[in-house]
């Protein structure tokens, strides 16, 4: 029989791609360079193909301290990648017909409100999921980022309209947690269940999730579980487990590698469980995965790429030719992906335990290219690189800041803290104190308790706040402005360097002056 040519081309790729698979022990040694290089303490990685798991281990350590190994089964919060489960949330109660993706939010939560009138009256069930509300990239985060905060969930609904948009509804991407937040409390009103519950009842226990839950306070048994790690001042340290229950809509779940590869199993079976249960139509699951807000896509890039953009809890692009779902995670201490290429029947799951990006990109790309056919392109060095120079680059800009700090103290032209202490309340963040203790003047939020840092002087109005808190990494300007008095009436923050995380949210804090 005369094979055509073009099933002899479809052959030989296919042949190609299986022969560039890696071998069990290349992934191991992939792993444990990239512990290595990136100085993360622990990883656990699984791979699905064709409906099986071929590869699932873990490598490292979970906690410094205690020096116990990671594997598979231990638990990690997979922080955002648990906004794909509140988008299937939601498309369960669309199926249930007790929702529509173009109701308007109001029509369910009659107190949402944004600054902008036009976003209030026409933001889309639907648009809570896209990150194109209008609000900037993280805007409002600081209500439950850092842990030790005391907004409730219902708090941060209603005190979103003080926070001022950036572009008009549905115009550009930004990032933002808080939506997410919304978004769970239209399935509490809907369902009768806390959010919590709806996940774990109605889709991780059909799933067979079966040592995942949807909070880290709903875990009883934390014996393996990560510890949180960071680098900070040139040091990996460990640090507490940090994540404010209000915001789990956005980022709460805790699973491990069997869980996370079930998660992927699902999916990639059109959302139909191993015991023949269809949670969700196939239809409206790839309605999850169809582009809502496009983001720029270079004419060069590693994996060919032309369109690239958010859907509804999931970021998808096309990479060599195929559609790929994605999204990563970041908690305080922890960085997760999670990677489905459904027409390859692959998916790709990499947890860690500490927060650098790098390590997760690294692994799933090598991974991902031995299924796409491509030569080792050498992802460690390249990401290497990239995390060297960009932690030079902000080491650089913080020692400067400081060695300014420290030409200020004698400085005579610097305001000085009689001028600037008091009370000063910012509109949805509430209110900051700046006052002296112990010969130190220091700056105290009065509803986040971890903002808490010393004030040290720096140019003429110009205060940087050092958080105690040293693995925040995120001390920022304080920037005054002064009455005909030349007393401080309000203040603004601005961060000393790029590397800190967008949800420390100061930049849309507009603090004004109330009491002496």
């Amino acid at each position: 029989m005369k094979i055509s040519p073009y099933l002899l081309f479809l052959f030989m790729l296919c042949t190609a791609i299986s022969q560039a698979q890696l071998s069990e022990k290349q992934i191991d040694d992939l792993v444990k360079n990239t512990l290595t290089t990136f100085e993360v303490p622990g990883i656990s990685v699984g791979i699905v193909k064709d409906g099986k798991v071929v590869y699932a281990k873990g490598h490292g350590l979970r906690s410094l301290q205690s020096k116990l190994p990671m594997n598979e089964k231990t638990l990690v919060g997979v922080a955002s990648n648990s906004k794909g489960f509140t988008a299937f949330a939601l498309a369960m109660l669309v199926e249930d017909g007790l929702v529509k993706w173009d109701d308007k939010v109001r029509d369910h939560l009659p107190e949402f409100r944004l600054q902008d009138a036009y976003a209030t009256e026409n933001m889309r069930i639907k648009d809570l999921l896209t990150h194109n509300s209008g609000l900037g990239l993280g805007a409002g985060d600081l209500m439950f980022f850092p842990e030790g905060n005391d907004f409730s969930a219902q708090e941060i609904v209603t005190n979103l309209k003080h926070i001022a948009p950036t572009s008009s509804l549905r115009s550009e991407f930004a990032y933002n947690n808080n939506m997410y937040i919304v978004a769970g409390e239209v399935i509490e009103r809907l369902s009768g269940l806390s959010w919590e519950e709806f996940i774990e009842q109605r889709i991780m226990q059909p799933v067979g999730m079966k040592n995942s839950k949807a909070a880290y306070n709903r875990v009883s048994d934390k014996s393996n579980s990560i510890a949180a790690h960071t680098r900070t001042e040139g040091k990996v340290i460990q640090i507490p487990h940090d994540w404010s229950e209000t915001a789990n809509p956005a980022g709460g779940i805790m699973s491990n590698i069997p869980d996370m590869l079930t998660w992927a199993q699902f999916l990639m079976n059109n959302a139909q469980t191993k015991n023949g249960i269809q949670l969700l139509p196939a239809k409206q699951l790839h309605q999850l995965w169809q582009l809502q807000t496009p983001l720029p896509v270079s004419p060069k890039n590693d994996y060919n790429t032309h369109f690239f953009g958010y859907a509804l809890g999931w970021f998808v692009k096309d990479v060599a030719g195929y559609k790929e779902v994605t999204h990563t995670g970041g908690l305080l201490g922890t960085v997760t992906q999670f990677t489905l290429i459904p027409e390859l029947d692959l998916g790709i799951v990499v947890l860690t335990n500490q927060m650098n990006g790098n390590a997760f990109k690294t692994i799933t790309n090598t991974i991902k290219d031995s299924y796409l056919g491509y030569k080792n392109r050498d992802w460690l060095t390249r990401y290497d690189k990239q995390n060297q120079d960009w932690l030079a680059k902000n080491d650089s800009i913080k020692r400067a800041v400081y060695h300014q700090v420290d030409l200020a103290q004698e400085n005579p032209q610097i305001i000085t803290p009689k001028q600037i202490i008091g009370e000063y309340k910012d509109n949805w963040m509430g209110t900051f104190k700046i006052y002296q203790d112990k010969g130190k003047l220091r700056i105290a939020s009065f509803r986040s308790s971890q903002l808490v840092g010393d004030l040290l002087p720096y140019s003429a109005a110009t205060y940087v706040a050092k958080w105690d808190n040293r693995s925040f990494d995120a001390d920022v300007f304080v920037i005054f402005s002064l009455d005909e008095n030349a007393i401080a009436q309000q203040a603004r923050m601005q961060y000393i360097a790029p590397i800190t995380d967008f949800s420390f949210d100061f930049g849309d804090l507009k603090l004004k002056r109330i009491k002496d």
